[in-house]
């Protein structure tokens, strides 16, 4: 196993950690939980730029990376839907999870096919944004937790509404890049097969 896949394993491995410290009540868990999904991110910017620039693209890293990309951003979406101070309704989640069935339904149709569908330039950018967009919330529960700041109504809604953009602006790119990826493989699925 080459070095970029042995990171996307790393990501996987790390998803775990993640969801533990988003739960369990111990000092600075978000922080903890902060650090552990950063290092997950930095490995999916590492993984493919290694793969790239050393000629290690595999077929299996073509198929587990945006893997563990989607269980580890939804895992953190599922986690924050649950939390009142992030406020983000089950809306955008649902918008994201159903844009994640479509890709992996047309990754399958495309492997029938014999054709093995790599992330493109707006799947890369939805997944960079929302993973910038989750580093941003972690970072303002991190302060609302774990060092107990006396928070005043009017930064809590500023919080509430720079929160919601960043959130509204991954939908955006999410509903884009799926409808990229469903043009670009649309022979697949309007085949006489």
């Amino acid at each position: 196993m080459n070095l970029p896949n042995k990171l996307t394993l790393i990501r996987v491995c790390l998803i775990p950690f993640f969801m533990l410290f988003m739960y369990i009540d111990v000092p600075f868990h978000y922080g903890i939980a902060l650090i552990i999904f950063a290092a997950a991110s930095i490995t999916d910017a590492l993984d493919g730029h290694i793969a790239r620039k050393n000629h290690l693209v595999t077929n299996f890293g073509k198929f587990l990376d945006p893997l563990a990309d989607k269980v580890l951003v939804i895992s953190a979406l599922c986690v924050f839907a649950e939390i009142p101070e992030v406020s983000m309704s089950a809306v955008p989640l649902v918008i994201i999870i159903a844009r994640e069935f479509m890709v992996s339904g047309l990754r399958l149709l495309a492997a029938d096919s014999g054709i093995v569908v790599a992330a493109g330039i707006w799947g890369k950018l939805k997944t960079a944004f929302t993973m910038v967009t989750i580093v941003v919330i972690m970072l303002w529960l991190t302060i609302l937790y774990d060092f107990s700041f006396g928070i005043s109504q009017g930064i809590q809604n500023i919080a509430d509404i720079v929160i919601s953009v960043l959130i509204w602006i991954s939908v955006a790119l999410t509903i884009i890049s799926g409808l990229v990826y469903l043009k670009g493989y649309w022979h697949l699925i309007d085949s006489d097969k």
